[in-house]
């Protein structure tokens, strides 16, 4: 099965050193009969179909699903299609986000702050540790959507269309030590101190990373009509 994986964003420059982001969706699903291939969608590089992949994947990125860039109305245009089309998708932060928006919903950010680190999420009745890295959040859902996972601060934590479409504001795809250098290098000055302070204090604890992306290749993967 070939997903195709559109890449909304760039890792810092020091921490690059991984590769563009569709390398970390690679690894963290790794081969489960998978091929990928990424388009760098935030470079104005978009896939000719929805038909391009049997599947699709939208990554985080720095950037504001809001933000005024062109070519955030093509990906809107093609997440509406790639639902049209019955061809699945998953997104991951700016992913769910976006998502969120293109179907209909409100991204912000968030007046409550920012969700840093190690966070557990229930998700479809199961508890999930997941990396967390952001303050934009999807404050209103499309009304199609069911929400599958929420905790006290993030209402819409991982969304649900019907049987194509899958989303988690989370990183699963952020390891600990990518998450230590965010904190290094990006959240000083910006996310309040004492949260980064407790972030790396659970640097150390585990993580279900491999869990999750198990849930996401089964999604790929599932029997549709």
């Amino acid at each position: 099965m070939k997903i195709g994986i559109l890449i909304t964003g760039h890792p810092p420059e020091e921490l690059s050193d991984g590769g563009r982001y569709d390398a970390y969706f690679a690894r963290l699903l790794g081969d489960r009969d998978f091929t990928y291939q990424g388009w760098s969608v935030v470079d104005g590089e978009m896939p000719q179909s929805v038909h391009d992949a049997e599947g699709w994947l939208i990554t985080g990125s720095r950037h504001g699903a809001y933000e005024p860039h062109p070519w955030i109305p093509p990906l809107e245009q093609f997440i509406r299609d790639s639902y049209a089309a019955h061809v699945p998708m998953i997104g991951v932060c700016f992913g769910h986000q976006v998502i969120a928006q293109a179907m209909g919903g409100k991204v912000e950010k968030f007046a409550g702050g920012w969700s840093v680190g190690r966070v557990v999420y229930p998700i479809e009745g199961q508890d999930f540790a997941i990396n967390a890295w952001h303050q934009d959040q999807v404050v209103e859902k499309p009304e199609m959507a069911q929400v599958i996972g929420a905790t006290d601060f993030c209402a819409n934590a991982a969304l649900l269309y019907d049987d194509r479409i899958w989303t988690i504001q989370p990183h699963p795809e952020y390891e600990a030590d990518f998450i230590d250098g965010l904190i290094r290098h990006r959240g000083k000055g910006v996310v309040p101190d004492a949260q980064l302070d407790a972030a790396t204090a659970v640097l150390d604890q585990p993580l279900d990373n491999h869990a999750i992306a198990a849930k996401m290749a089964a999604f790929f993967k599932k029997e549709r009509a």
